[in-house]
């Protein structure tokens, strides 16, 4: 159907970054900010695009025919990108009127906001040593490589932030260059810069031929797939196509990730990794996540970070919060997993002589390479305000360092508070079990930098510390330590929730994401720790290159289900010594194993079973088991259930301040049966096992429950898996239109179609520029279609049809909200196009919102939500 005036979209984010750049409905002058106002809109026509099997010339005459329709129209519009291969359409400069006439010009199939990506702010933590050796040990890239697998003859796309192709540990001569122009190189092959240094979302792209990169992110990950040097990638011997999608800092559009996606295709490239998302717009159909998907059908692995707002991330979002591209049909979505080890930099800690490993905090300089200091403290390990005001500094000793717990304040105000107080450095203190690695950059630019050193350790240590003070010295050096990390091998605390809208499956699979050391631009210091699904997307698609070294006759369709059915699925992150598996909606298949995947002689198909909802009860899947070996092989079927989680609640009343995050853990496993006990699958040949899921009868409705059918060979060999995920009862009693605490939907206004105040006086709307009724409404959960109809406030005369969104997602908080517009036009007709628009004459009006909910049935009633509007005067002069 139509896609007419505003689809609902949100910015988004890199799978590293900080948090959502949506905004919310704050009040600043008595107005509200709308988190979907944009201008760039992607336009995608009705045919399908060459990737889908059309020639060049249907898609080529299609354009034409728009673009002609377009101008009979009186549509005015800017061409951004035109595109024809993984989505056929544009992405456009438009207002909102022009908008409007734009979604019913003939050929037109939808329109989609273009997501905004913002950069992360890439901070490298420097105190750890090389040790991106532990991460591949996790996954057996090491055995792989010891065996001779090392991605020679693979090439690996890396759509971020560019490549620095000068280091050494990609081949390069290790001379720091700005925006080299020695390229290709003989690692880094193909790529382009699509935007330049300069460039962020709004500016005009300045691209050029050298994707070098001087943000860092890049290097970073594509460090992971395969650096060669002092660090060693999980693939080492991999060939790169750099695609650089950003400028140093800022942010990028969904558009050009579209465009750096066809490029990586006409390069020939095997694999694309894509450490990038939007948060929240996690339906399949999405651009970038269907362009995806057609990549994959053209026979390239597609692997993307799934996001970082799990429930330990800067911005927890809870279930439904993986991003596209990952949730992309054919697309390996993934998750993290925190590293088991970390090598760290270490001083030493008199009386006693212990060596105490850190972290050094991002945006500030590193400690001295000798030297002896004394430790002074402002606080206990009972404190929950260490160090956040001036006054807790009156009597420190100059010159010594201060040891501050971490709590209630940033780690940038207790540095600088002590910075203040005349303090050598800083020793920060973790107020929970685990590593800390904080960063202490001034928050805005017009706040001084932390010129001193400051440095992290756990709680443990840091209670340590404080019992030797006062009389504690610290000696710094050269040594370093290793230390397990106690959540190593555990889902990643910021690691996002699946499902995806539709319930599919989602993430995928898992790689080692939480305390990375790899490569950095030169000019950064050529090596650096991270953290982020940003980090275990690339070392999976380092292992499908693996994999295609290994197995070249794996297809780009079959890679997907080999990794999982050789996964090794984790313990629940939250308390691993109960034994239960964490949620399948949180790990997917588990961690993934190359050795497995490399070593697999048998198929299992299909390679995840989305359930979808059960509100029948019962589901019954057909599995296929293919057995390419040289004997036959009998498996016993069985079931490893996982924790289940129940209905979450989206409502502000349920947290205010910290929306999408009160998720319930619950061990209601699922019962399992089969038609068999077992199954023979013959040499060469194949069998399929009927398996019966039944959701447990102690699980709320609404709750996703999941496991692992396991094929165990007889006899001893690999065991194989089918991750499963359903919702119990009916996805369509989730509320979408939700009543926030400002009380939306309301009807309001604007003077730039970005700030709203509400209309709260039934003032007329003159339709002159912005002066047009703005709908401004909460959606608490992702919407198959959002429609606006109007009617005559008087004689109930219906005016048809003012818009008509589909796929749309949600809001990003609990008080936040999308702008939907009216320019005083309805729309008459079906299928993809108006048969007659109209203008409605001056008068009073009612519009109704009716929503249709995920998955929902169209002629069943119970699947729609409604709001009617106040009453809308319209008075044109």
């Amino acid at each position: 159907m139509k896609k007419t005036l505003f689809s609902a979209g949100l910015a988004g984010t890199l799978a590293l970054s900080l948090g959502l750049i949506s905004a919310s409905a704050q009040e600043s002058a008595g107005e509200l900010v709308a988190e979907n106002a944009t201008t760039h809109w992607f336009v995608e026509l009705s045919g399908a695009p060459t990737a889908d099997g059309r020639s060049a010339a249907q898609v080529k005459a299609e354009k034409a025919a728009f673009k002609k329709a377009a101008a009979a129209a009186g549509v005015r519009y800017t061409e951004l990108r035109s595109f024809d291969v993984l989505f056929n359409g544009y992405s456009v400069q438009i207002d909102s009127v022009n908008r409007a006439k734009l979604a019913r010009v003939d050929g037109v199939k939808a329109l989609w906001p273009v997501e905004v990506i913002q950069a992360p702010e890439f901070n490298p933590t420097y105190g750890e040593a090389p040790d991106l050796a532990h991460a591949i040990e996790m996954t057996g890239a090491n055995i792989a490589q010891d065996s001779g697998y090392t991605g020679q003859g693979i090439k690996v796309a890396v759509m971020d932030t560019g490549i620095d192709y000068d280091h050494a540990d990609f081949g390069g001569d290790g001379v720091q260059r700005s925006n080299s122009a020695v390229f290709p190189t003989s690692r880094v092959v193909a790529g382009w810069d699509f935007v330049g240094d300069a460039f962020t979302a709004g500016l005009t792209p300045v691209p050029d031929p050298f994707p070098d990169d001087c943000g860092g992110h890049g290097s970073h990950v594509a460090g992971i797939v395969g650096a060669s040097g002092v660090v060693t990638g999980v693939a080492p011997d991999v060939t790169f196509g750099a695609y650089r999608v950003f400028g140093c800092t800022g942010s990028t559009t969904a558009d050009i990730m579209i465009a750096a996606m066809e490029r990586a295709l006409a390069d020939g490239m095997d694999v694309l990794n894509m450490s990038i998302g939007s948060a929240l717009q996690n339906w399949p159909q999405y651009p970038t996540a269907a362009a995806g998907t057609r990549l994959v059908n053209q026979g390239v692995v597609v692997v993307a970070s799934i996001g970082n707002s799990g429930p330990q991330g800067s911005s927890p979002n809870g279930l439904y919060s993986a991003g596209a591209p990952g949730v992309g049909a054919k697309v390996i979505g993934v998750a993290s997993y925190d590293n088991t080890h970390a090598t760290q930099k270490a001083f030493t800690l008199d009386p006693g002589g212990t060596l105490i490993p850190y972290s050094g905090a991002s945006g500030s300089p590193p400690p001295p390479t000798s030297g002896t200091f004394d430790i002074s403290k402002t606080g206990t390990p009972a404190s929950l305000d260490d160090g956040c005001t001036a006054a807790q500094f009156a009597g420190f000793t100059a010159g010594h360092y201060a040891l501050i717990r971490r709590g209630t304040c940033s780690f940038y105000l207790k540095s600088f508070n002590a910075q203040n107080a005349g303090a050598a450095g800083v020793i920060l203190y973790n107020n929970v079990a685990g590593a800390l690695n904080p960063t202490v950059a001034p928050p805005t630019a017009a706040d001084p930098p932390i010129t001193i050193p400051v440095v992290a350790v756990t709680n443990v240590n840091g209670a340590l510390i404080d019992g030797h003070v006062p009389g504690a010295t610290v000696t710094w050096g050269s040594a370093t330590i290793v230390t397990p990390i106690a959540s190593g091998g555990l889902i990643s605390g910021f690691s996002s929730f699946g499902l995806a809208a539709d319930l599919s499956l989602k993430p995928d699979i898992g790689g080692p994401g939480g305390q990375i050391f790899s490569t950095i631009p030169i000019e950064l210091g050529s090596h650096g720790g991270n953290s982020g699904t940003s980090m275990s997307s690339p070392h999976v698609a380092g292992v499908a290159a693996l994999v295609l070294q290994a197995r070249p006759d794996t297809s780009s369709q079959d890679m997907r289900t080999l990794l999982q059915n050789s996964a090794d699925p984790s313990l629940w992150w939250g308390n691993p010594g109960l034994g239960f598996l964490d949620n399948v909606h949180r790990q997917g298949a588990g961690m993934a194993d190359v050795v497995g995947a490399i070593n697999a002689t048998v198929s299992v198909t299909p390679g995840k079973l989305s359930l979808g909802e059960s509100e029948g009860g019962s589901h019954v899947e057909t599995l296929t088991v293919r057995n390419n070996g040289a004997s036959g092989v009998t498996f016993d079927l069985s079931h490893a259930p996982a924790l289940a989680t129940g209905p979450q609640n989206n409502s502000q009343n349920a947290a205010p301040n910290n929306v999408f995050t009160a998720i319930t853990y619950l061990n209601q496993p699922s019962t399992v049966a089969f038609s068999a006990p077992s199954v023979f699958v013959p040499a060469g040949g194949s069998a399929t096992v009927d398996v019966t899921i039944t959701p447990s009868a102690g699980l709320p409705d609404r709750g996703l429950h999941g496991g692992y059918v396991v094929l165990t060979p007889q006899g001893g060999g690999q065991t194989y898996r089918v991750p499963y995920v359903g919702l119990k009862g009916d996805y369509q009693t989730v509320q979408v239109l939700v009543p926030t605490a400002t009380g939306f939907p309301r009807l309001g206004r604007t003077a730039n179609g970005t700030t709203f105040s509400l209309n709260t006086t039934g003032a007329p709307y003159t339709m002159v520029g912005f002066d047009i009724p703005y709908f401004l409404v909460h959606l608490d959960h992702q919407s198959r279609r959002v429609r606006f109809e109007a009617f005559d406030a008087n004689t109930g005369k219906a005016w048809h049809r003012i818009s008509d969104d589909e796929y749309v997602t949600r809001s990003s908080t609990a008080t936040s909200f999308f702008a939907f517009g009216w320019d005083g036009t309805t729309f008459v007709g079906k299928g993809n196009n108006a048969n007659q628009v109209l203008t409605v004459p001056n008068g009073e009006y009612i519009v109704q919102l009716s929503v249709l909910k995920a998955l929902g049935d169209a002629n069943n009633p119970a699947h729609w939500e409604t709001w009617t509007s106040p009453v809308v005067t319209i008075a044109r002069p």
